[in-house]
């Protein structure tokens, strides 16, 4: 994708005083002549910035403005580790809320709606993140945090919620409950905002089904202002991405070098009118696309495919690269499975062994069926071979948070 007028000439200003601004970029950029980035191509041979590069400025390395500009700060959900810490100005807490504010627009949440929050509050930058943008659309927020599923409920009903903002694993969890209590007729739910961890097509319609609500996707992190720098709209063939705030390429995450418009790669973001931390050239490890066109909605902003995993998520087996994403893809095309499961990956008898556990509603007598079905997918879409082992709907455990999907037990 090209860089556009107006993203070319914030870039070069950004980087006519960072080295002034920002004491990590003046040490970063030490051996770079900045005086010599002209064009896309010229920009595109800076050095790229990456979370090590982040946990190194522990604490607050990163600010680019007086420590008296600082209005806030906001960490990584990363619970190992030295965590990275954003400082935040106050236009950068505004510039936030505006995307926002963009987002819930985009998929059709007026002023109108009751917004529940789920999303946590405090360091991580979720929760507060949807709230200044309900507030900025002028909606009712139910900031409710997470956990505490009976209260969720209660709220839910007795405040004719309209618009869920959860990840898509408390948002299983709650249409679940709501399935077991039968109160199914009692929810208000119209619109369902989801982000922070990818999910498959099948556990999509399953939970909008549940729910009877439309999902849309929002993206953001934590080092690029937090949830709300793009969001899907009605069509769902990708997020638009808020090109006046942010730049971002596609790269090949192994030469570094960007990559054809719609060619798989990582994502890499720079920030435009960040005050209290610019980014240049951020390394996101998260894997997509650009997608080419106009979308049929008719917005302006650029598309970005769905996260189809991370860099650091892959897990090599028996010299088989693999991702959630493919596990995501083969259970969507089974009928027999819903979108839940588990990957276990254990090294036994000298021999590398990949378990598949997966929820289904098919009858007892069915299921070694079922799990004949997944193992030859796999082994098409994959080429490893796995042990299935089909479970109940609800057998796996259900996050408030974050679910992990595969885990490595060989180390």
């Amino acid at each position: 994708m090209r860089m556009n007028g107006f993203q070319r000439e914030i870039i070069l200003d950004l980087l006519s005083s960072i080295k002034e601004r920002s004491p990590f970029y003046a040490e970063k950029f030490k051996d770079v002549d900045i005086t010599s980035i002209e064009t896309q191509e010229d920009f595109e041979t800076l050095p790229f910035t990456d979370k090590a590069d982040l946990r190194a400025a522990y604490p607050l390395g990163l600010a680019a403005v007086p420590e008296k500009d600082i209005v806030r700060i906001h960490s990584s959900s990363g619970t190992t580790g030295t965590p990275v810490v954003i400082p935040y100005t106050k236009k950068d807490v505004e510039d936030w809320a505006v995307m926002f504010e963009r987002c819930y627009r985009m998929a059709g949440i007026t002023e109108r709606d009751r917004i529940q929050i789920t999303p946590g509050y405090g360091l991580w930058t979720a929760g507060i993140g949807f709230q200044a943008g309900c507030e900025r659309l002028g909606a009712m927020a139910v900031p409710m945090g997470p956990g505490n599923t009976d209260k969720q409920l209660r709220m839910m009903v007795d405040m004719r919620s309209t618009v869920l903002c959860a990840t898509s694993s408390y948002a299983l969890l709650l249409a679940e409950e709501i399935k077991k209590r039968g109160i199914r007729d009692q929810i208000c739910l119209r619109k369902g905002v989801i982000g922070s961890e990818r999910w498959g097509d099948k556990m999509r319609q399953s939970i909008a089904d549940d729910l009877g609500v439309e999902f849309y996707d929002i993206y953001g992190l934590t080092e690029i202002y937090g949830p709300g720098i793009g969001i899907s709209c009605d069509y769902r063939n990708g997020i638009h991405m808020w090109d006046d705030y942010i730049y971002f390429e596609i790269i090949d995450p192994k030469t570094g070098r960007t990559v054809p418009d719609g060619t798989v790669g990582e994502l890499v973001i720079t920030t435009l009118r960040k005050e209290g931390a610019p980014l240049i050239r951020y390394r996101t490890h998260d894997l997509t696309r650009i997608i080419p066109g106009e979308c049929p909605c008719g917005s302006r902003f650029p598309r970005i495919d769905i996260i189809v995993g991370r860099t650091d998520d892959m897990v090599k087996v028996k010299g088989v690269n693999m991702f959630p994403a493919q596990f995501d893809e083969v259970l969507s095309s089974m009928d027999s499975a819903s979108g839940e499961y588990q990957v276990m990956i254990d090294h036994l008898n000298g021999k590398d062994i990949i378990t598949v556990y997966f929820e289904t509603d098919v009858p007892e007598a069915d299921r070694p069926a079922a799990e004949k079905d997944l193992v030859e997918r796999i082994k098409s879409r994959i080429n490893i071979t796995v042990i299935p082992r089909a479970v109940d709907l609800g057998y796996l455990p259900r996050s408030e948070k974050k679910t992990n999907r595969i885990f490595d037990n060989r180390y």
